[in-house]
């Protein structure tokens, strides 16, 4: 179970750098809760760093009562994500 925190973990990690380029490329961010954090805090980069510390806060609390199978799921939801970000950034970057 060790290693689906991990995987997590690494997931948030390149959700993370994505946005970085999504808001680097001038493209504006889609989930409505980051956008808010990416407006209110002092910089964008804080408020998503916010964002993504209370992500790996809830899993590790997944990961400590032993819920598992929802974290293995949650990953492949952002691996999806992460793929769907480097895709878009691809095709706005290729045009």
């Amino acid at each position: 179970m060790t290693q689906t925190l991990y995987h997590y973990s690494y997931l948030q990690v390149l959700d993370f750098l994505t946005t970085v380029a999504f808001l680097i490329n001038g493209v504006s961010e889609g989930n409505p809760v980051v956008a808010w954090a990416i407006n209110s805090f002092p910089s964008p980069l804080a408020g998503l760093a916010a964002v993504k510390i209370l992500a790996l806060a809830l899993g590790v609390y997944c990961w400590q009562t032993a819920k598992g199978q929802l974290l293995g799921r949650i990953n492949i939801g952002f691996a999806v994500l992460v793929a769907w970000n480097l895709l878009s950034l691809i095709l706005k970057t290729a045009n």
